[in-house]
């Protein structure tokens, strides 16, 4: 197991390694394998790589993302521009019900909401706005419509599990209260992690995901 020395070094490095990353202005501190990065960055797309670069570091437990978003010169644009931008995005991308979203923009804070089918169309509207220009931070308070829950859909979900994190299958429970999925037990890596929580999102019916599982490496 690392010690927190030697996981702030290894932060440290995989930050430094990623040219989407300018290193020099992030600070890590690590206490009982928590990561805290402080400082700022030119954009909110560079903030979110930051983040990933992180959790790609083996004997992450947990990050708190104390990085502000500091505009370059030239970034800077208006909200109704911002909003445009966004917009423009969207009707462009075939994944993304434009005409249910609706986009929201303070001095560079994009609020999404509104109503989709889909996890996946709600992570990619966010997904989209990221590296919008002049884009400081994304609030997605999109909802999802409720879908008739199979009756099914505790074993569809198990067999959904064994697929996408095959080895650690057998090692999360699963329970089922109307569409809310809550996933407990333990993971090796933020992959499984996520890996356990994106079968749940698959599952038909479900509008939201506890996922409890630990990370223990």
């Amino acid at each position: 197991m690392k010690t927190d020395e030697q996981l702030k070094k290894d932060v440290e490095a995989e930050l430094e390694w990623d040219p989407a990353v300018d290193a020099a202005h992030v600070s890590v501190a690590v206490k009982d394998g928590m990561v805290t990065l402080a400082g700022h960055l030119d954009t909110f797309m560079e903030k979110h790589v930051a983040e990933r670069a992180v959790l790609r570091v083996g004997g992450v437990k947990a990050i708190a993302q104390e990085v502000d978003v500091r505009l370059a010169s030239g970034h800077t644009r208006a909200d109704a521009d911002i909003a445009q931008a966004i917009e423009t995005a969207f009707g462009w991308h075939s994944l993304v019900p434009a005409h249910q979203i609706q986009v929201h923009v303070n001095e560079g804070w994009v609020t999404l909401t509104g109503n989709v089918t889909w996890d996946y169309q709600r992570r990619m509207a966010e997904q989209m706005v990221r590296p919008i220009t002049g884009v400081v931070g994304v609030s997605n308070r999109i909802s999802l419509q409720f879908l008739a829950t199979p009756d099914n859909i505790t074993a569809r979900l198990q067999k959904a599990l064994a697929r996408q994190a095959e080895r650690e299958a057998r090692h999360i429970e699963v329970s089922v209260d109307g569409s809310t999925v809550t996933l407990r037990g333990q993971v090796h890596s933020w992959a499984e992690h996520n890996a356990a929580q994106g079968a749940a999102w698959s599952a038909p019916g479900v509008t939201k995901v506890n996922n409890e599982l630990r990370v223990v490496h």
